[in-house]
C-alpha cells in the first residue's frame, strides 16, 4: 500500500506533455507522469504535477 496522495483521474485526463502536447501516463508507484513521446517523466510532488522540462527525468 502506498502513502502517495490520491490523484484526481479527471485532472490527469486533462494534462498533456508540455513539450509534445501528447497524452501522459500516470505511474502511481513512482509518482510520475510519463511522456513516452518526449522520453521524459515529470514528478508529482505533494499531489501536484510538476510539468517543467527542467524538473523532468529522462527515461532510460
Amino acid at each position: 500500500m502506498s502513502n502517495a496522495p490520491v490523484i484526481d483521474r479527471r485532472m490527469l485526463e486533462a494534462l498533456v506533455c508540455p513539450l509534445t502536447r501528447t497524452t501522459l501516463e500516470y505511474d502511481a508507484d513512482k509518482q510520475e507522469l510519463v511522456s513516452k513521446s518526449a522520453n521524459l517523466a515529470f514528478p508529482i510532488r505533494n499531489g501536484i504535477p510538476v510539468l517543467l522540462e527542467d524538473e523532468a527525468r529522462v527515461l532510460a
